[in-house]
């Protein structure tokens, strides 16, 4: 069995919302509603789902960026759910974030060095200024750029280059967990290719653990483990990743596979179409929250959230249709 680096339990973030002339009524916009997964090391476990499900705020979560509503988050064996920023200082070596914007996730003031040598400094990872310069250029090198490229200013790079230094930043400090939120949705389709087959070597050659949020299925299979499908702040379907393509059933899980493009433009697929829009995390659904968009909803989904039902080792999913057969 393989160690559980990360455990989440019941992960909520509610952001309040004033409504009403004088602000009295008061509501919450339900961002992450109770998501509980598992992370093993050494694994890339892939996040899923549509614009405003939660995936990205649930990244920030566990690095802490956002204070949490609710939840327990443990991490290589210790609880972190409520440390504060001092307590954070020593766990933030160990979760890295690389984030979606290369143009916005770097100081436009700062030479490529100083931006992966600040880590370096910060944790004392290096003494004097020649063992952080050789350590810089080592990253560099291992990102697929150069050490002439130290003394350049991110304004100088194209988006892919910029991810680059991202990645190599957020590899400076040796971490046990990174956690990539949407890495390659701001880049060109042809340099997206590249920078995940980075991703997937770096992550062999040092044993990396990824989380790997995306909302392109396909860049997901691309690079991920185990895939978390999530709708309206919570998981729908957890699965392997072969286990997830071949025999998906949730019906979420199932209308967004079909939607993946496939490369013959022969091969007949049937499309699943989904009714209505996503609704509101400010006033979601009662019972499971896709059932208004469910071909295969019943009565009781109106009502009754779904509860966890395992199928096999490697693949759970919340949906009636399921535990009807416990």
């Amino acid at each position: 069995m393989k160690k559980i680096l990360l455990h989440v339990e019941g992960l909520k973030k509610y952001y309040p919302v004033r409504k009403g002339i004088l602000g009295s009524k008061k509501e919450y916009v339900k961002a992450v509603d109770g998501v509980d997964f598992d992370v093993y090391e050494g694994e890339v476990i892939g996040i899923v789902g549509e614009s405003g499900c939660g995936k990205s705020t649930t990244g920030m979560l566990i690095s802490n960026l956002i204070n949490k509503t609710s939840g327990k988050i443990i991490f290589d064996g210790k609880d972190i759910s409520n440390y504060d920023n001092a307590q954070m200082r020593s766990v933030r070596k160990d979760i890295q974030m690389i984030f979606q914007d290369p143009y916005a996730s770097l100081n436009p003031r700062m030479s490529v060095r100083e931006i992966i040598a600040e880590p370096l400094k910060i944790h004392k990872l290096t003494s004097g200024k020649e063992e952080t310069d050789k350590r810089v250029v080592e990253l560099l090198k291992q990102v697929g750029l150069d050490s002439y490229h130290a003394p350049r200013y991110p304004h100088e790079f194209s988006g892919g280059q910029r991810q680059r230094i991202g990645i190599a930043r957020a590899l400076a400090v040796e971490p046990k967990l990174v956690i990539a939120d949407e890495p390659v949705s701001a880049l060109d389709v042809s340099i997206q290719s590249q920078v995940l087959n980075l991703m997937k070597d770096l992550k062999e050659k040092f044993n990396l653990t990824y989380i790997f949020i995306a909302h392109d299925l396909s860049v997901v299979e691309h690079i991920s483990d185990r895939i978390g499908v999530m709708y309206l702040g919570n998981f729908a379907e957890v699965a392997d990743k072969k286990e997830l393509y071949k025999n998906p059933l949730h019906p979420y899980t199932q209308a967004l596979l079909s939607a993946v493009p496939v490369p013959d433009p022969r091969a007949k697929k049937d499309r699943i179409i989904l009714e209505g829009s996503i609704p509101s995390a400010l006033n979601p659904p009662s019972g499971c929250k896709f059932h208004t968009r469910c071909n295969r909803a019943m009565e009781r989904c109106k009502v009754e959230v779904p509860k966890k039902t395992v199928i096999n080792e490697k693949h759970y999913v919340y949906c009636h249709l399921y535990d009807e057969k416990e």
